[in-house]
């Protein structure tokens, strides 16, 4: 379901890459810079005093050569805890859905944490979401299927 809402959503893709990379990523969010902006603070809320880590230098290093917008936020030093939070994604498929957002860690490991979206019950949004998931699924299914 998470790559039905961005093909991007998949294990070992990073979010920030995702967000300042790709345009495809970026149409996604209306108003997208605001987005990325609290990415940013976001991003440096959880490295915390880590700043010295090889992945971290090389994606902030990355980051700030290919986009200027990245470089410009990353040199404001804003720090903003993630917490759940209303999103708003203009999907290809489906249009615009408000989701909500929670940032949940999980126990017994070093700073991962699991990212759940959802609509809120009884709206359009949650119709949306099953329309997504029922024709995804059905792609999903006719990609598994056997070929002869």
């Amino acid at each position: 379901m998470a790559t039905a809402l961005s093909p991007r959503f998949t294990p070992g893709a990073n979010r920030l890459r995702s967000l300042f990379l790709d345009p495809a990523e970026q149409a996604l969010y209306p108003g997208w810079e605001q987005a990325a902006a609290g990415m940013v603070a976001g991003f440096r809320q959880s490295i915390g005093a880590d700043t010295d880590d090889p992945r971290c230098i090389e994606l902030v290093g990355e980051l700030s050569l290919a986009s200027p917008l990245f470089s410009r936020l990353w040199a404001r030093h804003d720090v903003v805890a993630c917490a759940g939070a209303p999103k708003y994604v203009d999907h290809p498929q489906v249009g615009g859905l408000w989701l909500n957002r929670e940032r949940l860690s999980v126990d017994g490991t070093i700073g991962q944490t699991l990212v759940v979206y959802h609509p809120a019950p009884g709206r359009t949004d949650a119709d949306s979401l099953t329309l997504l998931a029922a024709t995804t699924s059905g792609a999903h299914q006719r990609a598994r299927a056997p070929q002869g």
